[in-house]
């Protein structure tokens, strides 16, 4: 029986702190997995701490280790991206380097793609225990709004860990754009794919990188890439409000026919209606600015990344 590659892809951005802790639960996932055979391709997105050092000394010691290192921060769709258009195995599987995602996992996803004959198995979290109240409920709602808007299927409390078959991983390398979110275009693909809920676990060193301003931004780029109903809820927006009119100016032209001595008045009422119209034409506007404003970026072409190091380059 052939062995199997498993190539890990391991996004890092200053995570000095968490390295040490995951080399040691991924050479336990190794070990036991003996059956098959390893490739571990780290991406430092950029980092400023001592991350690169770290994935240089490792890479010489350890002949499982690969590493990508950009020439400066691109974001984690970047790093992600990098690491499977590198990876090499019959099987990829993405998993962050703080121990969110415990390595531990690894072989029971492997054992669910044996059993169940499946392309893909990903990870969701059964809780958000440790996470504050504020940003779990946005996290749910955003969940619940994009499962409302778009065709694709979101899971909620689903992470970018999961382990894929190559043919999938092809897939997903087809899809070219520039913007990119992954956890909407691993649904997109399709294939058959298996759910594992694990218990929320909490970063084993160092801060996220993540704050909610940073969350919120991704999570428009989620909006935009994979629905148009904020366009549709515009023109909407425009149709009701159009209608309004009508009827309002139906009212007043009868008002005065039936009483010619009547007056219209209330310059505040009418403030307030000029402030809303406007108010609402912005924002119309302000929506079909964001995807004019993808679409742009699309049509530049430019790379998703730049590599400026990689462990073949110390050799």
């Amino acid at each position: 029986m052939d062995r199997k590659l498993i190539s890990v892809i391991v996004p890092c951005y200053n995570e000095q702190e968490a390295l040490p802790f995951f080399f040691e639960e991924i050479d336990k996932v190794i070990a036991e997995m003996s059956d098959c055979d390893f490739e571990v391709i780290y991406v430092d997105d950029g980092s400023k701490d001592k991350t690169l050092s770290i994935l240089r000394e490792r890479a010489a010691v350890d002949n499982h280790t690969r590493y990508v290192s950009f020439s400066r921060n691109f974001g984690k769709e970047a790093g992600m991206l990098a690491g499977l258009r590198e990876s090499k195995g019959d099987y990829v599987c993405i998993m962050d380097a703080d121990l969110q995602d415990p390595p531990s996992l690894l072989p029971q996803m492997m054992s669910i793609i044996a059993e169940k004959g499946c392309d893909s198995v990903a990870t969701r979290r059964g809780n958000r225990d440790g996470e504050p109240p504020v940003r779990s409920f946005f996290a749910k709602m955003f969940y619940r709004i994009m499962n409302k808007i778009s065709k694709v299927e979101f899971v909620s409390g689903a992470r970018d860990y999961r382990l894929m078959s190559r043919r999938m991983v092809d897939a997903v390398l087809s899809m070219s754009e520039y913007n990119r979110f992954s956890k909407g275009i691993f649904s997109w693909v399709g294939y058959k794919t298996e759910w594992l809920t694990f218990d929320n676990v909490e970063r084993v060193a160092g801060n996220t990188k993540w704050s909610f301003w940073g969350l919120f931004k991704y999570s428009l780029e989620c909006i935009v890439a994979f629905s148009t109903a904020p366009l549709a809820i515009s023109s909407f927006c425009g149709f009701i409000m159009f209608l309004t009119s009508i009827v309002g100016a139906l009212a007043i032209i009868i008002r005065k026919l039936i009483d010619s001595s009547s007056s219209v008045s209330g310059w505040a009422s009418n403030v307030c209606i000029i402030l809303l119209v406007g108010g609402l034409q912005l924002l119309c506007l302000g929506i079909l600015g964001q995807y004019l404003s993808k679409t742009y970026l699309e049509t530049k072409h430019r790379p998703d990344y730049i590599v400026a190091e990689t462990e073949k380059d110390k050799k």
